[in-house]
């Protein structure tokens, strides 16, 4: 299973008909837990039908094998004087526990107090009253802690499930931000964290800082009023931030960052679309103005068990390309190409962003990024030739190639995929991404029952 599964994402990232082994091994987007394979399926009825009989350890056997993530390596287990002792894995937090016939109790430690200050102590505790089932706590050592506890008999998996949940992810995003806003809070518990090479540093930073600098070129220099048409700056700063979260894989401050202008451009504040715009260009400017090395030091590599975006069929996906993709014409039609490019990718960046969509969808939304971000592909090592910026034509050849690839590897559990290969017109990158995201829309993409 474990290469099967590798198989997959070797192909998934960055296969153009090449040796597997010409391209780099990179992830790109936030982790989902949606894409289970049948074992943990199984192993899930299991658990629940072991609860159900009082086999509180057997159950949680096989809860912890529904959790694990062979490619993450993200569970691990050890069973001593009949206790199963656990640490499980999210991001750049661990989190360890046990669990015996009549106690379950699970703590991740998020930060180390030099010194007690009333400041984040009240943070805590005005964090506490949004946990539904842990609470933080200090340590005899000062260390922060989040705790999760219960008696067996109410520990069912699916409580499990949301508590280990709640407990991880709030571990994982609270460390960065107290250690960015309190100085006298050290960082704990890292020694799992996987450091990128510099080289992918520097290109992913590169990145960073000339997409926020050319988006704000387009904004300022542009040919559009940016007083008359908010919407369209506002189409230009989402497609950004939806597509660094995704090719660089932030974490810390600038995955914070991402997520507050999501939350801004979203909330029902009572702003106009203007003063919305100009809120996340102030978010955006925070990134420009940070230095380098806070950027490299906050890139790294960690494994994850829960995912923090909600499943949805392909039906939704659809139902946002309909209502979205016509915007563009407008744009095009005035030769506003680099507005009218950036719908498609809004579209694609809030499916990956907001949803853990069916995993055909991910896949051609990667591919669909692999092509319109050809450059930093190609920074990063690809060596795939999708498109030529500079002569601005596509390999038609090789992107048929890689959509059939798409279909070819989820066959087996979404045997009605026939995207309409004939329907894509190569003339612009413009008429491409249109064209590719209609495809998208109108194909069959339902998974069979397991």
């Amino acid at each position: 299973m474990i290469i099967n599964i590798m198989s997959f994402l070797d192909r998934f990232f960055g296969n153009n008909g090449e040796s597997d082994k010409s391209q780099p091994k990179l992830k790109f987007g936030r982790y989902t837990d949606s894409y289970k394979t049948k074992f943990q399926y199984d192993n899930w009825d299991k658990a629940l039908d072991e609860f159900e009989e009082e086999n509180y350890l057997e159950s949680y056997r096989a809860f912890f094998n529904y959790l694990r993530d062979e490619i993450e390596d993200n569970v691990h287990i050890k069973e001593k004087n009949d206790q199963i002792h656990f640490e499980i894995f999210q991001g750049s937090k661990r989190v360890i526990g046990f669990a015996n016939e009549k106690h379950f109790k699970a703590e991740a430690k998020v930060a180390k107090a030099d010194t007690l200050n009333i400041s984040f102590m009240r943070r805590l505790i005005e964090q506490n009253f949004d946990l539904k089932y842990g609470r933080f706590a200090l340590n005899e050592a000062n260390d922060i802690l989040i705790l999760f506890d219960t008696y067996t008999l109410d520990g069912s998996p699916y409580k499990l499930y949301y508590a280990l949940k709640e407990l991880a992810t709030n571990a994982d995003k609270q460390d960065d931000l107290l250690l960015d806003e309190f100085e006298m809070l050290k960082p704990v518990e890292f020694e799992h964290l996987k450091h990128i090479s510099e080289f992918e540093k520097s290109v992913k930073y590169k990145f960073t800082v000339a997409e926020i600098k050319s988006t704000f070129d387009e904004i300022d220099n542009g040919k559009l009023n940016q007083d008359k048409y908010p919407g369209a700056i506002g189409y230009l700063l989402l497609n950004l931030s939806y597509k660094l979260d995704y090719l660089t894989k932030p974490e810390g401050f600038m995955m914070e960052a991402l997520e507050r202008i999501h939350r801004l451009y979203f909330s029902n504040d009572g702003n106009g679309m203007s003063k919305k715009n100009a809120l996340l260009r102030k978010e955006f400017q925070k990134l420009l103005d940070r230095p380098k090395e806070d950027f490299f030091k906050e890139m790294y590599e960690v494994p994850a068990t829960f995912g923090i975006t909600s499943p949805v069929n392909h039906d939704k996906v659809a139902s946002i390309i309909e209502g979205e993709l016509s915007n563009m014409d407008w744009y095009k039609d005035h030769k506003h190409y680099k507005i009218a490019l950036a719908i498609p990718g809004y579209i694609a960046g809030h499916c990956m962003f907001q949803y853990a969509v069916p995993k055909p969808d991910k896949e051609f939304f990667h591919l669909y990024h692999q092509i319109i971000e050809i450059g930093y592909f190609k920074d990063l090592g690809f060596t795939t030739d999708f498109y030529d910026s500079k002569k601005e034509k596509f390999d038609t050849k090789s992107i048929k190639k890689a959509i059939k690839e798409i279909v070819e590897r989820n066959k087996d559990d979404y045997s009605d995929m026939n995207p309409d290969l004939s329907s894509l017109k190569f003339d612009s990158l413009c008429d491409f991404a249109k064209s590719y995201m209609l495809m998208i829309q109108k194909m069959e993409v339902v998974k069979k029952e397991r």
